[in-house]
């Protein structure tokens, strides 16, 4: 199929399906597809490739599409084109149209037996320099917690720390356990404001060094220990244990072997926090541009499979709460710095990775207001005779 045979399909597609206009030049041609109203984006197409691109790829294509430049933007940003495509719930559309759906599957089944834009793996080597444009600065690398809309990331990444020992009820002298502690942030914060005794594990040498030189900066080695191991490996018993974006990258295989780990080691009278990115429809889907680039082989599992294995292992569910809306405001914050701080990133990294990195941010923006996915934090107890509080933190 030509370029323009596929841009004619493309804005077909769109004008079916679009709840709000998106503009799109191509030089000194323009126009409006959707329905009547002001284009929240309009993009300027510099290869007119892309059409076919992302008939065949979907988001894949459209990010691939902006990482090799095939595209930008005039008006709006790329959060606003994502959002605009996620509200009109395209995929959705799609599927309830046979005969939009024959055709896209047509031109999907037909690239992919070519070959065309063929998916290779991106391997880059990320250094410590990009966390650093982007988060606060603990580097903490999950959804933060906002008061208020104007929250920076210091402010979500502190109220998150806080909520969660909050929701815990850690109490001084008790022990903690932080499983995929990262760079340490959680299990110092815990030690310094509420007195605890923890540990943290990570299966990143790089993280643990770094975590155990902020403890030894923190003066608190008699208080925080990280250190270098599998999560499976843990014998001893902790009165309370926390997980925070980890369980995102636990194979499914090893769901089991994950929560009889916390079950084994949580104290009779013990509670544990799971803090997790989830699906919350019926299938859980994974984005294949953030598969590809970001986060290979991560899951997004959905809150009855975590329920029942909390079920299975006589873990009592205490509260469930739904964050999503808290990552938009984290997500925000980290594209607002990554994009103040991407001219100092130039000499170190091409300019298709950073375009990669910033797309991948936007994703994570509009996702947050308008997929399905969803931020769980699943508080729990080992005994059912605990008492439970009256209201939530």
């Amino acid at each position: 199929m030509s370029s323009l045979a596929a841009k004619r399909q493309f804005i077909q597609l769109l004008q079916a399906t679009l709840d709000e206009p998106i503009g799109f030049r191509e030089g000194d041609h323009y126009q409006a597809v959707g329905p009547p109203g002001i284009p929240t984006a309009q993009l300027n197409v510099l290869n007119p490739d892309l059409y076919g691109r992302v008939l065949a790829y979907g988001n894949l294509g459209l990010g691939e599409g902006y990482m090799d430049n095939w595209f930008d933007l005039d008006n709006g940003s790329l959060e606003d084109l994502l959002g605009t495509l996620l509200k009109s719930r395209l995929d959705k559309k799609i599927r309830g149209n046979w005969a939009l759906l024959a055709r896209v599957a047509e031109y999907r089944l037909r690239h992919w037996q070519r070959g065309q834009w063929r998916n290779v793996q991106h391997h880059y080597d990320v250094g410590d320099d990009i966390f650093a444009a982007f988060l606060d600065s603990a580097l903490t690398y999950s959804c933060g917690y906002a008061h208020t809309p104007d929250d920076d990331l210091e402010q979500l990444q502190q109220q998150k720390f806080d909520r969660i020992c909050r929701k815990l009820a850690l109490q001084p002298d008790e022990t903690l356990l932080d499983i995929g502690c990262g760079y340490g942030g959680l299990v110092l914060y815990a030690a310094t404001h509420f007195g605890v005794k923890a540990t943290g594990i990570t299966n990143s040498r790089h993280h643990c060094q770094i975590a155990q030189e902020r403890i030894r900066q923190a003066g608190l080695e008699q208080h925080v220990t990280v250190r270098l191991d599998d999560f499976k490996n843990v014998q001893e018993s902790f009165d309370k244990i926390v997980s925070v974006g980890m369980l995102e990258h636990v194979p499914p295989a090893q769901y089991g072997a994950y929560f009889s780990t916390i079950k084994k080691n949580l104290n009779p009278q013990g509670r544990g926090l799971v803090h997790f990115i989830g699906a919350n429809a019926p299938v859980n889907t994974h984005d294949p541009f953030i598969q590809r680039y970001i986060f290979p082989d991560s899951h997004q599992p959905r809150l009855s499979v975590v329920l029942n294995q909390l079920e299975r292992n006589d873990l009592i569910i205490q509260d469930v709460e739904n964050m999503i809306r808290h990552y938009g405001h984290t997500s925000r914050a980290w594209l607002k710095r990554f994009r103040a701080n991407r001219e100092a990133l130039k000499e170190g990294y091409p300019d298709s990775f950073l375009r990669m990195w910033e797309y991948y941010l936007a994703c994570c923006v509009a996702g947050s207001d308008y997929s399905d996915g969803a931020l769980y934090q699943v508080l729990f107890m080992n005994d059912y005779r605990m008492s439970f509080p009256l209201k939530r933190v």
